[in-house]
């Protein structure tokens, strides 16, 4: 089982702490060590130094109104050997080695247990009579390491009631700081695809702050994304719906009664109309939904665009001479690095509209723009009306929302779609005298 977040930090706020306490408590205890012994060097030497200046035969080696404490002392030859010592039963302070560093000008320094006498003394060596003696002094340390016990024992609680302390601090301080995630996790608990409630954000500007704001803009654009899915979803099944009702009417009627061989070929047709534009339908929904897969396949090969264009016009010409209109081409020299079949869908689909709900004659055209091949198609109709044209490429979106003149408003989504799989897009504007859709795209390279 893990560990709660504030519990781990408390934990490695302690570990970082105790570290920090423990190195603390060492410096200080050395630094208070050595402080203490460089006050009784001085000690000593402020002794030693009178020990020389005066004559050791008026008074004793050390003026015991200024030793302030115990201090044994002795005058030695260069060989180490006492020529005259206080008290005068003292063994020898210092070896011959430094007896003779001493003798020579050197001051030593040497902490050593001196036989007969307890604990640990200081010993400090300058020289009396250069080259032939010098006077060697010696002070207990037993005050040094009464002090030095009684800081340790004072660290050694000291240190751990502040450690106690800190680690109480630092989990009430990553309790306080993991309080708004606490609220927001709980908040997040209850959030549905439906529920419009967003995430508290904490005030300050800070991480979790920002956390907060990026989490309810993701939230919002989740519930955009399922509100657009279940429209997707409530609109597939009424397109649906409206093809497979009339197909079963018909059938319906067909087998009611008998009929004629002419009425059966007429309930045939219709019922043949109404499985092209559910195959249709159902064509278009699997485009979309593999493009929004990321999935829309696009084999890109040079394409001329006055190939393109003229290809759909042809193909589109029966339909437009049977409504009384015509569909016109102009020249172009302009080549795309894209996918035939799909740009030629994309212009199917627009004259398709064009002819279904413009006027006029369609146009289809090129026109170069900024390293972009824009392929137009124009009518002389009414137009967009102005609040359709930024939703023109929604899907299911259509200008007469009463659903009055047939399709399934996915012919211009198709047409978004592909665009932007070839990196472009799709645009709709109106004209003076009538609409024009176009497709932008990159310029074969």
């Amino acid at each position: 089982m893990r560990l709660p977040i504030r519990l781990r930090l408390t934990l490695a706020f302690a570990l970082a702490m105790a570290g920090v306490l423990a190195a603390l408590s060492v410096l200080v205890y050395v630094r208070v060590g050595q402080a203490l012994l460089s006050s009784v060097d001085q000690t000593l030497h402020a002794q030693a130094h009178e020990a020389v200046t005066h004559k050791p035969k008026e008074r004793g080696i050390v003026d015991t109104d200024a030793s302030a404490g115990p201090t044994l002392a002795q005058i030695v030859d260069r060989q180490g050997s006492p020529t005259r010592s206080t008290p005068a039963t003292l063994v020898p302070l210092l070896d011959r080695r430094d007896a003779a560093r001493a003798a020579a000008g050197a001051t030593v320094r040497r902490t050593v247990t001196i036989r007969h006498y307890q604990g640990q003394w200081r010993v400090i060596a300058v020289p009396a009579s250069r080259g032939k003696s010098a006077v060697v002094l010696a002070r207990s340390l037993s005050a040094r390491d009464d002090t030095l016990d009684r800081l340790l024992r004072e660290l050694l609680i000291a240190s751990p009631l502040a450690l106690l302390v800190a680690s109480l601090a630092g989990y009430a301080l990553a309790a306080a700081a993991l309080r708004p995630v606490e609220l927001m996790r709980r908040r997040a608990a209850a959030i549905t695809a439906t529920s419009p409630t967003l995430l508290p954000v904490p005030r300050g500007g800070d991480e979790i702050s920002r956390l907060a704001t990026t989490l309810n803009d993701m939230l919002a654009r989740l519930r955009a994304s399922f509100e657009h899915e279940r429209r997707f979803v409530a609109d597939a099944s009424h397109e649906l719906r409206t093809p497979l009702a009339l197909l079963r009417t018909e059938l319906e009627l067909a087998l009611r009664r008998p009929r004629a061989p002419e009425e059966l070929e007429a309930a045939l047709r219709s019922a043949f109309d109404e499985t092209v534009r559910l195959s249709r339908l159902a064509d278009d929904l699997l485009l979309i939904a593999r493009a929004e897969q990321g999935a829309l396949p696009i084999r890109r090969r040079d394409v001329d665009a006055e190939t393109l264009l003229t290809g759909v016009a042809s193909r589109c010409r029966p339909r437009a001479a049977w409504l009384g209109r015509a569909v016109s081409t102009t020249e172009t020299d302009a080549v795309l690095a894209a996918d035939g079949d799909r740009l030629d869908q994309a212009l199917s689909n627009l004259v398709e509209n064009a002819l279904a709900y413009g006027d006029g004659d369609v146009r289809l055209f090129a026109t170069r723009r900024n390293g972009t091949v824009e392929l137009h198609v124009a009518d002389a109709g009414p137009g967009f009306p102005p609040s359709f044209l930024e939703r023109a490429f929604d899907r299911f979106s259509r200008a007469d929302e009463a659903r009055g003149r047939g399709g399934a408003g996915l012919g211009l989504s198709i047409v978004g779609l592909i665009a932007e799989a070839h990196g472009g897009k799709a645009v709709a504007a109106n004209l003076a005298d009538g609409a024009d859709v176009w497709l932008e795209l990159p310029l074969r390279t």
